[in-house]
């Protein structure tokens, strides 16, 4: 008799990293361009996996203002420090893959907000938390988030393209300094989550060394959907997969992509 696949699984998902799947928002921004909120993270690289649609990324780094394209098929990746925006060019859908489960969730994303926000935690925390629920309160939240971050965006990029770095790089450090208290709390995700999952691989590898396979007398396989469906995300509407290390309880506003 065959049966489904065991529904749930004890360890993250391969390589412990994050799943979501995101429709971008098409609300226009103050620039006339229709997409996402602005933000880096902290210490996790993302790839997004076009699926449909079409649409853009831009990003600011060290390399200065990119627009990238995004087709069917194109993936595109940033490393930690990046500042990105997903840009709505039609009917886009992205699998988004983070590194690191569990730490963009917990708050590794850093909103490009305008300095002053960015310097008082309390007004950036208001600012970046949504309400519960996904009704027109949330929504209209949402959008004045997106609106806020974008502000900043704007900025940002124009000083860039100018060859002036030093308003990115100061928001970097805003960024780092509105997360240094949760470093001890990542580090233990961290630990229990992408690093567990690499030391679990040197096991295997030793274990195989040894001429010892026994590990895989523990085979086995799982399956998913999402379990919440239309959240609101940072660069649009997300469904979410209640797996280990993927996707904290929804009441964090904060989430990430």
């Amino acid at each position: 008799m065959v049966s489904a696949a065991r529904p749930a699984p004890p360890h993250p998902l391969p390589g412990a990293v994050g799943l979501s799947h995101l429709s971008a928002y098409d609300w226009a921004a103050a620039d006339g361009v229709c997409g996402g909120s602005p933000h880096l993270h902290l210490v996790c690289a993302e790839a997004y996996v076009v699926t449909g649609g079409r649409g853009a990324v831009q990003t600011l780094s060290p390399d200065g203002y990119r627009d990238i394209p995004l087709r069917p098929g194109s993936v595109a990746w940033f490393t930690p420090g990046t500042v990105h925006r997903m840009v709505q060019g039609g009917g886009l859908r992205v699998t988004v893959l983070m590194q690191n489960s569990g730490l963009p969730e917990a708050g590794d994303a850093v909103f490009t907000f305008p300095p002053d926000v960015l310097a008082d935690p309390e007004r950036y925390a208001a600012a970046a938390t949504l309400p519960p629920g996904a009704g027109p309160g949330t929504e209209a939240a949402a959008r004045r988030r997106r609106d806020l971050a974008v502000e900043g965006y704007l900025a940002l990029r124009a000083a860039l393209t100018a060859g002036d770095d030093g308003p990115y790089r100061e928001f970097q450090r805003a960024a780092a300094r509105l997360v240094r208290d949760r470093v001890p709390a990542w580090r233990e995700l961290w630990r229990t989550g992408a690093l567990a999952a690499a030391e679990r691989t040197g096991a295997q590898l030793d274990a195989l060394a040894q001429g010892d396979p026994a590990y895989l007398g523990e085979a086995t396989a799982y399956a998913a959907v999402p379990t919440r469906l239309g959240g609101f995300g940072m660069c649009g509407r997300r469904d979410e997969y209640a797996l280990p290390g993927t996707t904290p309880p929804h009441h964090d506003g904060r989430r990430g992509a």
